[in-house]
């Protein structure tokens, strides 16, 4: 069975501490999660991130996490997706999911007329060498937690105040930038059964639920 929970605008870190805390209880029987929602704002560092990605501090909360990844933002207006699947289920690997929830944005973008694409150097998708999606994972007991970031219609200023992903002098857009009528609960929806198909939840159960 595959959930879908739309959960609205949430603080960061209870997402996080209920993301992990599913990841540790869940067993072989669990259902596979998506996680739809938008985030107060928030700067969130990976695993291993260099602190001094952060160029300016300022009121934004800096939350630690144990994603793959370097620094970035989050903030009302930004789709985030999180994805937590049981990879040994699915027989896939971290490496195969990245490509195909890159893919998903990539399909869903191409639906607004937004020409965008994936890069293997620096995993995420971008419109014209500007940044539009990120994606960051861990993978705990063979499971998987955390997911993508899309930038549908935020304020982009706090990407200013960081090196995003690690990468000085990034440029970072938005789906709002090149399709101006968005409405991010279209894509929110358009988005998660795009990665159900991708992933291969076909001949599963897929239930929705707005929390």
């Amino acid at each position: 069975m595959l959930n879908i929970r739309c959960f609205g605008l949430q603080e960061y870190e209870s997402v996080f501490d209920n993301m992990r805390q599913y990841t540790k209880q869940r067993d072989l029987n669990s259902a596979d999660e998506f996680w739809c929602l938008q985030h107060f704002p928030v700067f969130t560092l990976g695993a291993n991130a260099d602190q001094k990605h952060i160029l300016k501090r300022t009121d934004i909360p800096v939350v630690q996490t144990d994603r793959g990844g370097q620094v970035t933002y989050h903030g009302p207006g930004q789709l985030i997706i999180y994805l937590m699947m049981d990879l040994k289920r699915k027989n896939i690997g971290v490496k195969q999911l990245v490509g195909k929830i890159e893919q998903s944005v990539v399909s869903v973008l191409k639906q607004y007329n937004i020409l965008s694409e994936a890069r293997a150097e620096a995993h995420g998708v971008y419109v014209n060498n500007a940044k539009i999606a990120s994606l960051g994972l861990r993978v705990s007991r063979g499971s998987s937690y955390h997911g993508l970031a899309l930038n549908v219609d935020m304020d982009l200023k706090p990407f200013s105040l960081i090196n995003p992903c690690g990468f000085k002098d990034l440029a970072v857009t938005q789906v709002k930038d090149h399709y101006k009528s968005v409405a991010i609960n279209d894509l929110t929806k358009q988005l998660a059964e795009n990665l159900y198909q991708q992933l291969n939840y076909k001949d599963h159960q897929i239930t929705f639920h707005d929390e």
